[in-house]
């Protein structure tokens, strides 16, 4: 899947390339090993950095360090909320919650190529709203109970089917997604499942 590397996508193959399984960084400092030892034993798309830590030039460094392990693993390198950082690093696209950029604030600094993906947690009308503004996935979760965000808001498997249906862009299932349920959540209709625990924490 080398055409999940390329900076040069247009939109259209963005959604073709929002699929499988979606890791999630541990909210700590990177463990290259530990990245490295999931990317050999799962088949990784997409990989969102996540660390929730004030020290910039920290992020820069291990974003760096997960960016080349990306690209030797063929696999989309997307930054959580962190639009500055993803654009210093060129950086597959970004990842927007709630109260992050505008996702055309974010598109204007990223370029039209840019993988933007947005949280939608249980809202189909929000994620109509986002895919409207150009987003190039929507996020639903958390679809089971999550440890790592074990107070966000439930969204049923019955929503994920009804988002499919009124929706153009990829749908990413997250929250408490694992080996023994992530079916439940591709039968619902989701094209990417997100794991953090499941793959890192076993």
């Amino acid at each position: 899947m080398s055409e999940l590397k390329t900076n040069h996508m247009n939109l259209d193959s963005h959604y073709h390339s929002i699929q499988g399984i979606y890791a999630i960084t541990p909210n700590q400092e990177l463990n290259l090993n530990l990245l490295e030892r999931a990317f050999n034993q799962y088949q990784i798309q997409i990989l969102q950095y996540r660390h929730k830590v004030a020290d910039a030039s920290l992020k820069l460094s291990e974003a760096e360090q997960i960016k080349q392990l990306c690209r030797k693993h063929h696999t989309l390198f997307i930054i959580n909320d962190d639009v500055e950082l993803a654009q210093k690093i060129g950086a597959d696209g970004i990842h927007l919650g709630k109260d992050d950029y505008s996702i055309e604030a974010a598109r204007e600094k990223l370029g039209e190529t840019a993988i933007i993906g947005a949280s939608c947690y249980n809202d189909i009308q929000l994620a109509k709203s986002k895919q409207a503004q150009g987003a190039s996935y929507v996020a639903f979760g958390a679809l089971f109970p999550s440890k790592t965000k074990p107070d966000a808001p439930h969204c049923p498997l019955n929503i994920i089917k009804h988002a499919k249906a009124a929706l153009k862009v990829p749908i990413v299932g997250i929250g408490g997604i694992n080996f023994e349920n992530y079916k439940k959540a591709f039968d619902a209709g989701c094209d990417a499942v997100a794991m953090v625990d499941a793959i890192f924490n076993q």
